[in-house]
């Protein structure tokens, strides 16, 4: 599949340098549905989607998992092995963690956390850690990284990562650059212990850089960072708001981008993605209010079935199901394995 930068992208005047490692890299561009309309159709409304029928599941078998992050109350109150239970209930194949403790009632160790997790079918596959402090102390990767990866390697992690932006230095072409290094380091090491280092994003990562703002800074962190070492979380509620508030430039110039083109030009390096869904409500800054998993307006059938339709990627994925404050989260836990499991695919 071949394509030619789009309107949305910096001129290479602008910043050769950059230009040449978004092509080199084979970061292709992103405006508004070029191919996700061509693979997809127009969007539609989760609601509109085809769940009925003989069609194949949408979900990949094996491949459901849940950010505890939504659970943490049930963590803090329970423990982890009521709640383990009850997702095990639920049918998730997965757990992302958001510390290893959350709260929990009574301590535990990594290595019972991990034992915990297997004797109730859940595979732990991922992990969110904090990029940077000014505390040398903190559980950060830039204050103590051997320690965050000897604790993911105690779980039995693939996937290391963080859900801080890369605004560390600012929000320039080359802040993020310097931050791009930063993260090329982090999954050097953790490549050496056969481990994936990922950065999951909000909306912010989708504006424009503060000195040159025809360049959006997510293409940055692309572009900066080597496809070997440095992966991504796609979360795909974060990128839908993305879309709202940053199709226009600073200057109020078009800027159209489509979230699923981005993994459509580079699926290797999205093995992880948050589920998350939010109905369109123009009138709020965000442009989505946040629901329950199948409540919303993203179209997940459509969504995940472009991404696991691509050739040998059907089983390359991991999703996750994430809401940030549910109004019940053992609910939303229940709600959204039974949404994502009765989709399927159109015949």
């Amino acid at each position: 599949m071949s394509r030619t930068p789009r309107d949305n992208r910096w001129s290479k005047a602008e910043d050769p340098e950059l230009s040449h490692r978004l092509s080199r890299r084979g970061m292709l561009g992103v405006a508004a549905g070029a191919t996700a309309a061509a693979l997809l159709g127009a969007a539609a409304p989760a609601q509109a989607a085809t769940t009925a029928g003989r069609g194949r599941p949408v979900l990949p078998p094996g491949r459901l998992g849940i950010q505890l992050y939504s659970l943490r109350d049930k963590v803090s109150t329970l423990g982890f092995a009521p709640v383990f239970a009850e997702l095990q209930k639920y049918g998730y194949d997965e757990v992302e963690f958001a510390g290893y403790t959350q709260g929990s009632a009574g301590p535990i160790t990594l290595a019972q956390l991990k034992r915990l997790a297997r004797n109730h079918g859940l595979n732990p596959i991922g992990s969110h850690v904090g990029y940077y402090s000014s505390d040398p102390n903190a559980y950060t990767f830039a204050q103590n990284l051997e320690k965050v990866l000897d604790d993911a390697q105690a779980l039995g992690l693939k996937h290391v990562g963080t859900a801080s932006g890369p605004f560390r230095y600012g929000s320039t072409v080359d802040a993020w650059k310097r931050a791009a290094e930063e993260f090329n380091t982090y999954g050097a090491a953790a490549k050496a212990r056969g481990m994936k280092f990922y950065q999951h994003n909000h909306s912010e990562e989708f504006s424009f850089a503060t000195d040159q703002p025809n360049v959006r800074l997510y293409d940055v962190l692309l572009a900066e960072t080597d496809p070997d070492l440095v992966y991504l979380e796609m979360d795909i509620y974060w990128a839908y708001v993305g879309q709202f508030r940053f199709s226009q430039r600073p200057d109020g110039t078009p800027a159209p981008f489509e979230p699923l083109d981005y993994v459509l030009d580079q699926p290797d390096r999205y093995p992880l993605f948050h589920v998350k869904d939010g109905e369109s409500d123009p009138s709020v800054p965000h442009g989505y209010r946040m629901v329950d998993v199948g409540d919303g307006d993203i179209d997940y059938q459509r969504f995940i079935s472009g991404v696991t339709r691509l050739r040998g990627h059907r089983l390359a994925h991991h999703w996750q199901a994430e809401h940030d404050n549910p109004a019940e989260s053992f609910a939303f836990a229940r709600k959204s394995s039974a949404h994502l499991h009765s989709l399927r695919e159109k015949c």
